[in-house]
């Protein structure tokens, strides 16, 4: 690994863990230029896998992206950084079980929504309405509705519709 402030290619590991998920291997490795400390994740390399997207075009599948839309989905809520990254890892770990090596996005998408479902309903709402194209509000109430029909609805998350009667 080349060091991030002298770029030497000499270091040493300082300890070896596996990581919460199970999936990497966290290292610390020290500099043996320079003494500055960093942190590498070795993970298993997973083979290339296209997204097919609605119009029939393909991309290649990023971690990154996939992040960013939870991401988005989540601005402003106090979502952690490490419960969207889990989310993604579980996303990518069930897409790749599959061992397809390509994905079309109405496959992608519910798994999307159905991990924020369970992190954040107001995240579910505004990404199922971008994913599924509302084009009305009578779409966002029977979602509404159905997530709080849904009996993994998150009771501590207020209501969205309060009267004020």
């Amino acid at each position: 690994m080349r060091c991030l402030k002298c770029n030497s290619l000499e270091d040493k590991v300082i300890d070896s863990r596996i990581s919460k998920d199970g999936f990497a291997i966290r290292r610390r490795r020290e500099c043996l230029n320079c003494g500055h400390r960093f942190t590498t994740y070795e993970q298993v390399e997973r083979r290339d896998v296209l997204v097919v997207k609605r119009d029939g075009t393909r991309e290649p599948f990023k971690r990154e992206k996939l992040l960013g839309g939870l991401i988005k989905a989540c601005e402003k809520r106090r979502v952690p950084l490490d419960v969207l990254e889990n989310a993604v890892d579980e996303i990518i770990n069930d897409l790749t079980a599959d061992n397809l090596r390509e994905v079309p996005t109405r496959i992608i998408g519910p798994k999307v929504m159905a991990q924020l479902k369970l992190i954040d309903p107001v995240a579910f709402v505004r990404y199922a309405s971008v994913y599924r194209e509302f084009q009305d509000v009578g779409e966002f109430s029977e979602v509404i509705e159905s997530l709080e029909n849904s009996p993994d609805f998150n009771l501590l998350q207020p209501d969205l519709f309060e009267s004020k009667a």
